[in-house]
């Protein structure tokens, strides 16, 4: 049996390869000028076609959240928003943080006026994974930056060490 009839492909034949097969990192970097081609088109376009509701559609602030044996420490980046503007609410196990962008631009010219407003609201709760003493809770906002300090309760602070045995 001739087993060159059953193979569709021979070692002699080159196969043509594709460009970004030939050099992964080529067709990584293709991706990227992609993606923030796509990115800036988005900020770029800005005065004239929407882009100032494009981007409070959606906000969401960044939050960092740490631990330590005493306290819980949540800081939200804000920046443009007032202080008024912002609502911090606590439960049991959660904190709350709510509160909405306004923005506002005048371009005056010889032959023209335009004036843009938009608005945006914002929440965004965290989980608190230990009890938290409310009456010692406090938030301050400093250049655009809420920082909220969360003392743990005596019972949360105490930890109890288990031993761990083979069998």
């Amino acid at each position: 049996m001739n087993l060159k009839k059953l193979v569709p492909w021979s070692r002699r034949k080159e196969i043509p390869v594709r460009r970004e097969e030939a050099d992964p990192f080529l067709a990584l970097k293709e991706e990227m000028d992609n993606l923030f081609e796509e990115f800036s088109r988005s900020w770029l376009d800005f005065p004239f076609s929407g882009g100032i509701e494009r981007r409070l559609e959606g906000y969401v602030p960044r939050i960092d959240v740490s631990e330590d044996g005493d306290e819980i420490l949540v800081t939200a980046e804000l920046p443009g928003i007032d202080e008024k503007d912002i609502d911090v609410s606590l439960t049991r196990d959660a904190l709350t943080i709510k509160g909405e962008k306004k923005i506002s631009k005048e371009d005056k010219g010889k032959d023209y006026y335009r004036m843009e407003r938009s608005y945006g609201a914002f929440h965004r709760t965290i989980p608190l994974p230990e009890e938290v003493d409310t009456d010692k809770v406090k938030a301050t906002f400093k250049n655009g930056v809420l920082t909220v300090t969360l003392p743990k309760t005596a019972e949360a602070k105490e930890r109890k060490k288990i031993p761990v045995s083979t069998s």
